[in-house]
Order: structure tokens, then C-alpha cells, then sequence
């Protein structure tokens, strides 16, 4: 059965927290990764997880989250197509 999409203001607003984590991440990669990593050697990797973390939070914003994990569990545990 094709579930339609529905628009959840708790999840936008979540998506919204998360996506500003993200940016935070990214805007203070340097000092996250001179007190909690390698230092100069880990800048790039820590804001590739803050893109990441970015992506996910516009995914939670769209509410898209529900459709891949969806998939994945119906994917690992069965249920059909």
C-alpha cells in the first residue's frame, strides 16, 4: 500500500534543531577538532560530519526520514514490497 505524504510540524521542527547543529558544527570545526580530535589533521573530516548531519536534518525537515527507514526495516525484516 503507497502511504501519501504528510507534513509533521514536529518533525520540521526537530529537522530544524538538528540542521542548526549541524552548522554549528561546521562554523567551530576547528576548535572541536583541537579538544576533542587530532587537531589540524581531523578539520575536514569533522565538517564532513557536520554536511552530514546538515543532510540529515533537511531529510528530517521534509519528513523524508520516515520513507528510508521505512524501507530499510522493511528491507531487513520482510514484509514485501
Amino acid at each position: 500500500m503507497l502511504n501519501m505524504y504528510e507534513f509533521s510540524i514536529g518533525a520540521f521542527f526537530f529537522g530544524m534543531l538538528v540542521l542548526v547543529g549541524g552548522a554549528l558544527v561546521i562554523i567551530f570545526h576547528q576548535a572541536i577538532a583541537n579538544n576533542f580530535l587530532y587537531g589540524v589533521g581531523s578539520y575536514d573530516k569533522v565538517k564532513m560530519w557536520g554536511m552530514i548531519i546538515c543532510g540529515v536534518g533537511i531529510a528530517i525537515m521534509a519528513n523524508l526520514h520516515s520513507f528510508i527507514l521505512g524501507f530499510l526495516f522493511k528491507s531487513v525484516f520482510g514484509g514485501g514490497l
